[in-house]
């Protein structure tokens, strides 16, 4: 690409971005600009559009487009029991504190389509704590909002699921909570008693409650700094002093502004404890 090109397709990129804010609220425009180039690159070229300008005057004038760019842009990489070490240290170092409470909120900041929501009410299931706790499952994207609620993923993900919850320090069977058909898997109604399904945005929503537990992991990796700062004071004001702060293993708060009101719990899961008041 020339450099006049390059120039020009950042400044469509720029005016599609304000266009998806002023025009539907969603606000991209502090995330990680080198991976919004590449997503915006992928859904001109899949969604059949000429230029970025040519997308941006589809999105404004027909709604229907909106969800389509929206799963470019929000991230839908997900799995059950990810990263097994960052759940067995909730297991095992965490629970022991939550058990002390007579109830719980547990907030999943960016839940995506439900897989890191299903392993946390599986593991609260597990250590007894499911029926005294509200779950708050959040995300922008409506679409991954309404396949986290219906808990239905391909059968052929099931291997590394079952994987996952037993390096996890799973009891018993993950097939305890499932039943399989038509190629599909579909988790247990039961398992959403508890759950509150929310639209919710980092960028632009406020803090929407006191919470125990916080997990948001593997979203703050495309944001920018200043929007890490506004998602980890958000963080900050929803935990009460000992409430816990779960990050995706490439996110630290080393650097955030907010470091002072945490301290580490379990560094190598990046796991934080609420110290300030």
């Amino acid at each position: 690409m020339s450099e006049t090109a390059a120039r020009l397709e950042d400044i469509e990129i720029r005016l599609l971005l304000e266009a998806l804010y002023h025009r539907y609220h969603y606000d991209f425009r502090n995330y990680a600009m080198a991976s919004v180039k590449r997503r915006l690159r992928q859904a001109r070229a899949d969604l059949g559009f000429a230029t970025l300008s040519a997308l941006q005057e589809s999105v404004l004038h027909d709604a229907a487009m909106l969800p389509r760019l929206l799963g470019y842009l929000t991230v839908q990489v997900s799995e059950m029991f990810r990263d097994p070490g960052y759940f067995r240290a909730i297991r095992e170092k965490v629970v022991p504190h939550l058990k002390t409470y007579p109830s719980l909120k547990v907030w999943i900041a960016g839940c995506s389509s439900g897989e890191e929501l299903y392993s946390f009410v599986i593991l609260f299931r597990e250590e007894g704590l499911e029926e005294r706790t509200i779950f708050y499952a959040t995300d922008i994207n409506q679409d991954a909002l309404a396949e986290a609620e219906a808990g239905v993923y391909a059968i052929d993900r099931i291997r590394l699921f079952t994987e996952n919850h037993r390096k996890s320090g799973g009891k018993g069977s993950l097939s305890d909570y499932y039943h399989t058909g038509y190629g599909r898997c579909a988790f247990d109604k039961s398992l959403r008693r508890h759950v509150v399904f929310s639209d919710h945005s980092l960028v632009t929503d406020q803090v929407f409650g006191e919470m125990h537990l916080v997990s948001c992991r593997n979203v703050m990796i495309y944001f920018d700094r200043v929007l890490q700062e506004r998602a980890i004071g958000l963080f900050r004001d929803s935990l009460p002093r000992n409430g816990f702060l779960g990050l995706g293993a490439k996110e630290t708060l080393r650097f955030s502004a907010h470091a002072s009101a945490f301290r580490e719990f379990v560094r190598e899961e990046k796991i934080y404890q609420r110290t300030g008041p």
